[in-house]
């Protein structure tokens, strides 16, 4: 256990960041699987603005890597304009 007071403020500091994190990812993870599951497109169209909003602003946040980011934005609009 840490022993000085920085110490400890730093430990309150990342648990409270890592759960904003975690709220963050999963609701952007929650939003690309409703995006994937979407069969009408121009509702996926809709939904694909928000989505790719929400994976850069992950990726600015470094909560997920920037190519991971741009792997996802390519590939969700590849399925969205897949859709008939």
């Amino acid at each position: 256990m840490a022993n000085h007071k920085s110490a400890l403020k730093r430990i309150r500091q990342n648990a409270a960041k890592r759960l904003r994190n975690r709220y963050y990812h999963k609701t952007a993870r929650t939003a690309v699987k409703g995006l994937r599951n979407e069969v009408n497109k121009e509702a996926a169209t809709e939904q694909l603005s928000k989505v790719i909003s929400l994976v850069d602003k992950l990726a600015k946040k470094n909560i997920i890597h920037k190519n991971k980011a741009a792997n996802l934005k390519s590939k969700l609009t590849k399925h969205v304009n897949k859709l008939a």
